[in-house]
């Protein structure tokens, strides 16, 4: 079996070669290839990864290259981990609408639309010369924002399934309040990538007993503190546990002024990087360094085995929260709507499972994202600054006009580099 990573030079990297290696029965991969245009990164992650092969007894071959079209030859699975413009870019998401008086943020708002103006022509790109080189693989896509980068993918017509690591990292979390194993919990998790709600928290599988009342009553404060909103806002919202990503929605004022008197997440991180790089470097170091969980994407390496697994037959497991076509499982939605669900995964793709009734203090603001989706994919298409500031408009973080007209015009003004039309 061989892998691709398109953005193999992340400091990401490591955390998904430890789970290839610590997994290998349930995804044996023979070769893995990194790619990455940043030569010195990704020689100084191809290094460690190497190491952490061999620490671990794993007999697969990791290659490096910055050719992309020989790093996708012959792949069976193609996973796209890459940014745009790097942690420079991320800096100016984050700051600039903040002048506005909007979240600055990379994934969602005018920061996250910024992300998917310069990413999705990139991604589209690599996929079009993966489908040329390799028209059977699976392209699996953790690039922000994943819900609208797939559907740019699907719509396209490539192989794709979009991961993220919210619905496991909640997996393992509320394993460890309740005493069980993570294979135990089974997520009836609803809605769009980075904009969900755990509905329900099953032991056993999709038709095991649903234990989220229990989990609320007993460590109902744990996890709203976690999600840093008020305990009663959970029962408010009907016993359901929002993605922390809600918080931008539910207390948006409050966000801005945080992000306001703190350095940049993009800050954080770039710093974070570049002590990374370093310990990489270190050719004795050969398991991923504790620090790498600071970093973020925590147990992206778990998913993203599950799921290219499923997706290429092997022993994955069945059900898993991916992102793919809504196909009407959601009935408010248009079926070419990209939704972030439980899935029946295996060859054929993911099916996602039925999902009950949905509140509509959920229902509405799905719907009113999903609008934004699809206006921010038809700018990130085919450009120009009316459809940016439709896109703006549309969304419920931004939704003035006059905050949509200057968030356009500094959105474009940061991102010239990487907008062919403007």
């Amino acid at each position: 079996m061989k892998l691709t990573v398109v953005g193999g030079g992340s400091t990401y990297t490591p955390e998904l070669v430890d789970g290839f290696a610590r997994l290998r029965d349930t995804l044996p991969v023979e070769e893995l290839v990194l790619v990455d245009p940043a030569a010195e990164r990704l020689e100084l992650v191809g290094g460690l990864a190497r190491r952490i092969f061999a620490k671990q007894g794993h007999g697969g071959r990791v290659v490096t290259t910055s050719d992309l079209d020989a790093g996708v030859e012959g792949a069976d699975a193609v996973l796209l981990q890459l940014r745009v413009g790097g942690q420079a870019a991320r800096q100016q998401d984050e700051t600039w609408p903040l002048e506005c008086g909007c979240i600055g943020q990379e994934t969602t708002g005018a920061g996250g639309l910024a992300k998917a103006l310069r990413t999705v022509p990139v991604v589209l790109d690599i996929a079009e010369r993966v489908r040329r080189t390799n028209p059977n693989a699976w392209i699996i896509d953790f690039t922000n924002p994943v819900g609208i980068v797939t559907r740019a993918l699907l719509q396209a017509g490539h192989r794709a399934v979009g991961l993220c690591n919210v619905a496991i990292g909640f997996q393992r979390k509320f394993a460890n309040l309740l005493g069980v194993t993570p294979s135990d919990i089974h997520l009836d998790h609803l809605g769009l990538n980075h904009l969900t709600w755990e509905t329900a928290v099953r032991l056993g599988g999709p038709e095991g007993d649903d234990v989220l009342p229990k989990l609320l009553a007993e460590h109902g404060e744990t996890i709203a503190a976690d999600l840093k909103l008020p305990p009663a806002l959970l029962d408010r919202l009907g016993g359901v546990i929002p993605s922390y990503y809600l918080r931008y929605y539910y207390a948006h004022d409050e966000v801005v002024r945080e992000l306001r008197t703190k350095p940049s997440r993009a800050a954080e991180v770039a710093a974070m990087e570049k002590q990374l790089l370093e310990m990489y470097g270190d050719p004795t170091l050969d398991e991923k360094p504790e620090l790498l969980a600071k970093r973020g994407g925590a147990y992206y390496s778990e998913a993203a085995v599950d799921l290219t697994a499923a997706l290429l037959g092997g022993a994955g497991n069945p059900y898993q929260v991916v992102n793919t076509y809504n196909g009407g499982t959601l009935p408010f939605l248009p079926d070419d709507a990209v939704i972030e669900v439980q899935a029946a995964v295996g060859p054929s793709g993911a099916l996602p499972l039925a999902v009950p009734d949905v509140d509509p203090l959920f229902a509405g603001l799905v719907a009113n994202v999903t609008a934004y989706e699809e206006l921010a994919l038809e700018a990130a298409l085919r450009g120009g600054r009316d459809r940016v500031f439709r896109a703006l408009l549309a969304h419920p973080l931004v939704g003035q006009y006059e905050y949509a007209d200057a968030l356009t015009d500094r959105l474009i003004a940061h991102n010239r580099e990487h907008l062919a039309w403007a």
